[in-house]
């Protein structure tokens, strides 16, 4: 079985090294290829991976962006770019540990098509960093119905199979294993090793949970809906028209039998627009979403633009 690691890199410089020195170890003897996404990177980054590349350009495959793009086009482009049956993904930061690889590779060949790793024992700050993941992947797994303890872990190995047939936006890497499921995927969790980080700046704060939260109305509408958008819009329809009914009817006994006037009880109306215009402004969300896809996907347009490709083997066709 051969396989690709994608790495995306952003201001690692003092990193990499260890972490190629890691990933090589790891893999020895192992049919595996390295591709690192240099995600406009400003910290002299770009002239490490190019090393990489000069040692072991059979291996070793490095993309490089124009500007940020940011971690999900980053590991879109090293999907893209990846010859391997199975794609493995991990962070550049030393956090996760290379030496687990070979234990997700193993439930692969067990027959499973995704392996999601888990942080069982995070070493970040549990008030800014661990206590929001676990709210969020409790979330996340409550609404997509893929339960996982850790789907901000990087560290994961896909057969490529289960990653044809849809594009990554946002912050959409961490809902991969749920866009897996909804094609039939077979998924398993494996605790992994996760260490402090002793070089570099994190990359991640907690306006990224918010994020999370927005990017997840549109994973549940085009796992749930995409297909039949009618069942929620006509729910939602439906549920208004309910509730402006009763609204009607409540108004009508309190003019009945209090007398109220009906033009003046401002408050249920103010409430029923605000109802209305906050559903609104959901649909209007999700339906950007469906016309940026169809802009991209349609005129088969990436997230992102290459500003060169180094090394590496040939990608099948």
């Amino acid at each position: 079985m051969n396989f690709s690691v994608v790495v995306p890199v952003y201001n690692e410089v003092d990193n990499l090294p260890g972490m190629h020195e890691a990933l090589t170890s790891a893999l020895k003897g192992l049919d595996y290829e390295l591709v690192y996404v240099d995600d406009g990177s400003q910290d002299g980054s770009d002239r490490v991976l190019e090393g990489f590349v000069a040692q072991d350009p059979a291996r070793t495959l490095v993309v490089q962006f124009r500007r940020n793009f940011g971690q999900t086009a980053a590991i879109a482009a090293g999907i893209d770019h990846a010859s391997g049956e199975v794609i493995v993904l991990i962070d550049a930061d030393l956090q996760e540990d290379p030496a687990d690889i070979p234990v997700l590779l193993g439930k692969i060949e067990e027959g499973n098509d995704v392996v999601s790793g888990w942080r069982r024992e995070r070493k970040d700050t549990y008030l800014t960093r661990t206590l929001p993941s676990q709210m969020a992947n409790s979330l996340i797994s409550r609404v997509t119905g893929v339960h996982l303890h850790d789907y901000g872990c990087t560290l994961k190995a896909y057969r490529r199979e289960v990653l044809q047939g849809f594009r990554l936006y946002g912050e959409m890497h961490r809902f991969i294993p749920a866009y897996a499921a909804s094609v039939g995927a077979k998924i398993v969790e494996v605790p992994v090793t996760h260490r402090p980080r002793v070089r570099g700046k994190t990359k991640y704060g907690l306006e990224r949970t918010l994020k999370v939260v927005l990017d997840l109305f549109t994973v549940k509408f085009l796992l749930s809906y995409s297909a039949k958008p009618i069942y929620l819009f006509g729910g939602v329809g439906s549920s208004l028209v309910g509730l402006s009914l009763l609204s009607v009817f409540v108004l009508l006994l309190r003019r009945v039998f209090l007398g109220e006037h009906m033009i003046r009880s401002p408050l249920l109306l103010m409430a029923t627009m605000l109802l209305i215009l906050g559903v609104q402004s959901i649909m209007m969300g999700l339906i950007a979403e469906l016309l940026a896809r169809t802009y991209h996907e349609s005129q088969e347009k990436t997230t992102y633009t290459i500003r060169r490709v180094l090394g590496g083997r040939q990608k099948p066709a």
